[in-house]
Formats: C-alpha cells, sequence, structure tokens
C-alpha cells in the first residue's frame, strides 16, 4: 500500500471514491457534481487530500479541512472525509491514512485532528483505538434549508 498526497493528477480515481463516499452517506450517485468538487479543492487549495493505492489502484482516500482555534491560538485540521473501498476494508487502510494526517499535524505544528462522523458510523471503534476522544462539547449546527 502507497499513501500519496493527491493532485489534480489524481482526479478520476479521486472522484469514484468520493462519490463512493457520497453514497455511503446515502446520497445519489453524482460522479459530475463530485468531480466539479474536488477541483474546486485543489484549484482553491482549501483541503489536503490523502490516497491510499494499493498496485496501481486507489482504494481510500481523506480530505482534511484546515481550522484555527481561538482558544489555543493554533491551526488544526478537521478530518471530515474518510472512505475505503468496501473490497478493501479490514486491511489497516484507514488506519494508515489517520497516521498520515496525524504525521501532518505533528510537521505543521497544529493543535491537533478533529473528526466529524456520523454518530452511528462503525469507524469510532477505529478513531478511539487511535487515541481520538470524545469531545463532549456541545455543537450545534444551523442551515439555510
Amino acid at each position: 500500500m502507497t499513501i500519496i498526497k493527491a493532485h489534480i493528477d489524481h482526479l478520476e480515481d479521486l472522484v469514484l471514491l468520493f462519490d463512493g463516499y457520497r453514497q455511503f452517506y446515502k446520497q445519489p450517485t453524482n460522479k459530475d457534481g463530485a468531480r466539479q468538487f474536488l477541483i474546486e479543492r485543489f484549484k482553491n487549495k482549501d483541503a489536503v487530500i490523502y490516497m491510499a493505492y494499493i498496485e496501481d489502484k486507489a482504494v481510500g482516500f481523506t480530505q482534511l479541512y484546515p481550522l484555527l482555534s481561538s482558544v489555543s491560538m493554533q491551526p488544526m485540521y478537521l478530518l471530515n472525509d474518510l472512505f475505503i473501498d468496501s473490497n478493501y476494508r479490514e486491511q489497516g487502510i484507514g488506519e494508515a491514512l489517520i497516521i498520515k494526517a496525524k504525521q501532518l499535524c505533528i510537521k505543521e505544528n497544529n493543535k491537533g485532528l478533529a473528526i466529524q462522523t456520523a454518530f452511528d458510523n462503525p469507524a469510532q471503534h477505529l478513531y478511539q483505538r487511535l487515541d481520538f476522544v470524545k469531545d463532549p462539547d456541545m455543537h450545534f449546527f444551523w442551515t439555510t434549508t
């Protein structure tokens, strides 16, 4: 397995994984929308995306968004997306991607790494095994619709 930092040349491999990720969260397939969304991330440089390859096949990815903590006055990342192709789960790929994200935080002297996920996502066991702690703070969200 190889973990790489994605760039625009990896777009088509990433589109397939990203579309699968969205379908995992009960969204309809939309490869054109996924492609445009990812092109914007590369163009705006507002995300860090790591991809896992086994031989020449893209099998997983994680997408990190930079955030700032006013209280600690430090940068951090939000690990908003983590997806492994269902044919390649239980092989340590998710763990390898998270470790790569942690290494980036250490390298950049960041506060840490936050994970946003569904309350029933089975990957929570992986996060806890990798020393993530559930945030006890109250969270609120406002939407325009």
